[in-house]
């Protein structure tokens, strides 16, 4: 099928692009840019239209009728010429309101249902409030893509009104909505819209708040709440805006002769993860938790790990290496160590289940026991 996306460079065209890039479906992409006769052809052979252009911020009101409403109708005409297809607009709230942004959105609207109502073709109307994620523009489609633009960069942020409300959508949810509805299962809301969602409401002092939480992750290593479908989805668009020439930085690492270790991140409730790097003949650990386990997993290098039970019994020995990788429990109350036993540097990837406090460290050392003590079969 000829998909026509109009707008097809700008934050949720570039979003559909990219979900429709492995479809097999041929794009014929218009922008401002674009000649006449490119928009001639794709109007004539398009079979489905996503109509994403508009404009939002003009140098002068006058635009928002041309951009908007003037381009709508110029559009649908050209349709009217070709397949008569199937439109999708990406409206906003503000069509409600009385405002020449407003008003401009409102008028492409009525022209899209006239166009239903003269050609019998579905349009799907999306009066979609504030979008983020990547590839957003700052001081431009909204509060979160300039907020995560100037924090990510250390410039200042300017918030007039900290308990202002903003509802909030997330493009990757906005462009599932498109697809469904270009598969002619949109969802449908009231008044003869369609909606995209979930919407998540927040004031600006908290979104200010947890995207500095977001500036300071690589310093407290803290990796924000992943079970929180919003936050998750936030710190996926804070991320997508950290300038590609600072993406690499160096964790701390604690270091001796023996080797280092750094942690890496810090998972709240889901642990921690950390690297440990081993010199060649090297042995570290011979210690235990009461509470704490972990998973260890060799990545170069090649070693063996050894387990003991506290109160004594068989030597566990597991051979590893970065070849064949493989994954070693560590249950609580067993004594464990890792050794290098090749000539280059044994590198191992550690998970524990919870954070390390200084203060409640549950890391015990001990040396293997030789014998059995005998004391296991009466505990």
């Amino acid at each position: 099928m000829n998909l026509f996306i109009t707008g097809a460079n700008g934050f949720i065209g570039r979003n559909l692009r990219a979900a429709l890039r492995q479809t097999g479906h041929r794009l014929l992409l218009i922008d401002v840019d674009s000649s006449a006769e490119e928009f001639q052809f794709a109007a004539g052979n398009a079979d489905f239209v996503f109509h994403l252009a508009g404009v939002n911020r003009p140098d002068s009101d006058t635009e928002f009728q041309t951009g908007n409403a003037d381009f709508t109708e110029t559009l649908l005409s050209a349709l009217e010429n070709g397949k008569r297809p199937p439109v999708l607009i990406s409206s906003s709230t503000q069509a409600a309101l009385d405002n020449p942004y407003g008003k401009s959105k409102n008028k492409a609207e009525q022209a899209l249902r006239r166009y239903n109502s003269r050609t019998k073709s579905p349009v799907y109307i999306y009066r979609l409030t504030n979008v983020y994620g990547k590839w957003s523009r700052p001081n431009y489609n909204s509060a979160v893509a300039t907020f995560c633009y100037n924090m990510a960069r250390g410039l200042p942020i300017t918030v007039n009104n900290p308990e202002a409300r903003l509802r909030l959508v997330y493009i990757d949810d906005v462009i599932a909505e498109f697809l469904r509805a270009f598969e002619g299962c949109p969802t449908c809301g009231h008044g003869g819209f369609c909606t995209a969602g979930p919407e998540n409401e927040i004031t600006l002092k908290k979104l200010v708040s947890l995207l500095r939480t977001f500036g300071l992750a690589r310093s407290t290593l803290d990796l924000p709440d992943q079970r929180n479908a919003f936050t998750k989805k936030l710190f996926a668009t804070y991320q997508s805006f950290l300038p590609p020439d600072r993406l690499a930085y160096t964790p701390q690492a604690h270091a001796d002769e023996r080797g280092s270790f750094a942690e890496l991140l810090h998972m709240n409730a889901y642990g921690q993860m950390s690297v440990n790097v081993t010199k060649p003949h090297v042995t570290k650990g011979f210690h235990w938790h009461h509470t704490k386990h972990e998973k260890f997993i060799v990545v170069s290098g090649r070693g063996v790990i050894k387990l003991q039970n506290l109160f004594g019994g068989e030597i566990y020995t597991y051979e590893v290496n970065g070849d064949t990788m493989t994954v070693v429990d560590i249950p609580p109350g067993y004594i464990h160590m890792i050794q290098n036993t090749g000539s280059d540097n044994l590198v191992t990837l550690m998970w524990a289940n919870e954070v390390f406090d200084q203060a409640r460290p549950d890391t015990f050392r001990c040396e293997f026991i030789e014998e059995p003590t005998g004391d296991e079969e009466h505990e």
